[in-house]
């Protein structure tokens, strides 16, 4: 199937970017029934991402596998601030496939990076990425109890969307991407509060707690993290369109 014709039919079935995404499953295989099978799974809703196989984020190609979720480009906010703290220890919690944890080592070689995830199939994606230290369960539940007091930057991409919202999510992420990975319960930050109420236990002297907010939850989520005993503020990147919710233990 050539690029062209993929193209057509992705245009076709509504695709915007058609001649790019065309581009993506012509680098992924040469195979003609393989791109074709990928071009109608794209046509139907699949994100584009799990039909190939991986995601380019932050500088790192990391693999998927269907059902696990898409890491945004907004989240590079995330990787970023983590770098820019100079972490010896990173815990990638809700990891996914991995891809925050990932792009922090790409930027900061060295560290000792632990990623958790309850999901078995995130957690099996994130092994397959590479990951060494991958842990499944229940947020901190899995992680070796020789981690407290020692996490320099604890990355923690919650579940945000708040329950009512969820309907209104783009059908790519509605259909094809886990529930528990988008629902945050009533107002989006039921695990955020999970989160915050374990991490003094767990962050370093100094240590960063990290996660992706929405502009309206930006009041009751300095609320949790100063609640549980931490410093907090929130960081906005317009270009990104993106807002972290950032803790520090004093």
């Amino acid at each position: 199937m050539a690029t062209r014709d993929m193209a057509d039919r992705l245009r076709q079935a509504g695709c915007v970017f058609a001649e790019e995404e065309a581009a993506v499953i012509a680098e992924a295989t040469s195979d003609p029934l393989t791109r074709q099978d990928m071009v109608e799974r794209r046509a139907l809703g699949e994100p584009l991402e799990q039909v190939v196989g991986y995601a380019d984020f932050a500088g790192v190609r990391v693999r998927l596998r269907p059902g696990v979720f898409v890491p945004r480009v907004r989240s590079e906010l995330l990787v970023r601030l983590a770098a820019e703290h100079g972490p010896r220890l990173v815990v990638d919690l809700c990891c996914g496939s991995g891809a925050l944890g990932l792009a922090v080592e790409r930027l900061r070689p060295g560290i000792e990076l632990h990623a958790a995830d309850l999901d078995p199939n995130a957690t099996r994606c994130a092994r397959d990425n590479g990951i060494g230290r991958v842990h499944e369960g229940d947020l901190f539940d899995p992680l070796p109890h020789t981690l407290h007091g020692r996490v320099d930057v604890l990355i923690a991409n919650v579940p945000y969307v708040a329950t009512a919202h969820l309907p209104l999510l783009p059908a790519e992420a509605r259909d094809h991407e886990p529930s528990m990975a988008l629902d945050g319960g009533e107002d989006g930050l039921d695990i955020f509060r999970r989160v915050t109420g374990s991490a003094p236990k767990w962050l370093a002297p100094g240590g960063l707690l990290l996660s992706e907010i929405t502009e309206a939850q930006q009041m009751a989520a300095l609320a949790a993290i100063r609640g549980s005993g931490l410093d907090g503020d929130v960081i906005y990147d317009e270009d990104l369109d993106a807002r972290v919710a950032r803790a520090r233990r004093s």
